[in-house]
C-alpha cells in the first residue's frame, strides 16, 4: 500500500563500510530514494552504496558539512529529505511514525530523538539522548554551519515522537580521532564568529567551562545514572571543549605566546 508521501534518505559517509550496511538495510523497503555523499572514502564505501542500489556521489569534503547535506538535498528528487549519517539506523519506530504523520502534516521539518549508542551502552541520561532535526521537507529547508551544521526551515518545525538508533565509536580511540578533526573545524568557526576573542574569555573556556559541562552532564543531567558509560563520556564531553578551545588560543597567537584580542 502507498505510504501516501515519499521520502529520500541522504546519507554522508567516509570510509564506512564498516557501518553504512546497518544504515542501508534499515531503508530498504521504506525509503523511495537513497542518495550517499561521500568524502572520497578509500575502502568498500561506494561497492557497499551501490549494492543496496544508492546513488552514489563522491567528492572532495570541503570541511563544511552544511555544504555536504545541501549538496545531497539538491539531488534528491522526492517530497521529504531524511538526513542521517552513515552510523546511524531508521528505526521501525521512526516509519512508522512517518507514515503516520506526514501524509497529512503542515509542518516544513521536524525534530526526532537520536538515541546514542556509546561503547555497546544505549544513552537516556546525561544529555546525550536529544533531539535532532534532520527531517525537511524539500525546498523548504537549507543548513548551515561547519560542524554542527544548523537547519534554516522556512514554516513550521514539529516533533516527530521516535527515535533514530546512532553507533558513532567502537573505541574510546576512535571518538577521540573523531574529535581531533572535529575540533578544528569548530576552533576555526569560534575565531570566524566571535567579534572579540582576548585572552579571558580563552582561559575560561578552558578551564572553568570545561568543569562546568562536566557537572551538568554528569550531575545535573544525571549522567551517573548511566555508570562507568556515563562517567567516561561526561569526561570526554569536556575535554573536547577544552581541546577546541585550546586550538582556539594556539591558532590567533598560542604559538608566539598569549594574545590579547583577535583584530
Amino acid at each position: 500500500m502507498p505510504k501516501g508521501y515519499t521520502i529520500s534518505a541522504v546519507i554522508l559517509s567516509l570510509n564506512s563500510e564498516k557501518k553504512i550496511p546497518a544504515c542501508l538495510e534499515s531503508l530498504v523497503g521504506w525509503a523511495d530514494e537513497i542518495i550517499v555523499v561521500d568524502g572520497e572514502s578509500k575502502d568498500r564505501t561506494g561497492a557497499i552504496a551501490s549494492k543496496y542500489g544508492a546513488k552514489f556521489y563522491s567528492h572532495e569534503f570541503l570541511g563544511e558539512f552544511s555544504k555536504e547535506r545541501n549538496f545531497g538535498i539538491e539531488r534528491a528528487t522526492k517530497e521529504w529529505v531524511l538526513q542521517l549519517d552513515s552510523d546511524e539506523v531508521v528505526s521501525a519506530g521512526f516509519k512508522e511514525a512517518c507514515n503516520r504523520i506526514l501524509p497529512s502534516t503542515d509542518c516544513a521539518a521536524f525534530k526526532f530523538l537520536r538515541k546514542n549508542c556509546f561503547l555497546g551502552h544505549f544513552f537516556t541520561y546525561g544529555g546525550w539522548y536529544h533531539h535532532s532535526q534532520h527531517l525537511l521537507k524539500k525546498g523548504l529547508a537549507h543548513y548551515e554551519g561547519r560542524v554542527h551544521e544548523r537547519m534554516i526551515v522556512n514554516g513550521k518545525v514539529g516533533q516527530l515522537p521516535a527515535d533514530i538508533l546512532h553507533f558513532p565509536f567502537d573505541s574510546i580511540s576512535e571518538f577521540i580521532e573523531r574529535q581531533n578533526r572535529y575540533t578544528d573545524l569548530q576552533a576555526q568557526d569560534i575565531i570566524d564568529e566571535e567579534v572579540t576573542l582576548d585572552i579571558k574569555k580563552i582561559k575560561y573556556n578552558i578551564t572553568w567551562k570545561p568543569l562546568k559541562l562536566f557537572k551538568k552532564m554528569y550531575w545535573s543531567k544525571k549522567g551517573y545514572k548511566e555508570g562507568m558509560h556515563g562517567l567516561i563520556f561526561s569526561i570526554l564531553f569536556s575535554y573536547v571543549h577544552f581541546l577546541k578551545w585550546a586550538k582556539v588560543w594556539e591558532r590567533i597567537g598560542g604559538k608566539k605566546g598569549d594574545t590579547e584580542s583577535k583584530t
